[in-house]
């Protein structure tokens, strides 16, 4: 899977409501109520991840989890990262 050109991937971010680019990545944050609502969210996005063979990077503070997804294997961002983080709002 081929990395996505710039003019694709802000096309595809505007579908996704608060996804950003950052650098080879997209990235999101979510806030939860409190730091065992991060620890679930966290634990909740274990099956579609592997469910893809596609692992996001995660960054957990009290009552927020930001998700960063980049195709590592593909040095960017391909359609594999839009299609998890469908996947990651619909849990959100």
């Amino acid at each position: 899977m081929a990395p996505l050109g710039d003019s694709e991937i802000e096309a595809r971010l505007a579908e996704h409501p608060g996804w950003e680019r950052r650098g080879d990545a997209i990235a999101k944050s979510f806030k939860r109520s409190d730091f065992v609502g991060s620890v679930n969210f966290v634990n909740a996005l274990v099956g579609p991840a592997e469910a893809m063979n596609h692992h996001p990077d995660l960054e957990l503070s009290w009552d927020t989890v930001t998700v960063s997804l980049s195709t590592h294997s593909e040095g960017g961002i391909t359609a594999a990262d839009f299609e998890l983080a469908a996947k990651i709002d619909a849990l959100a």
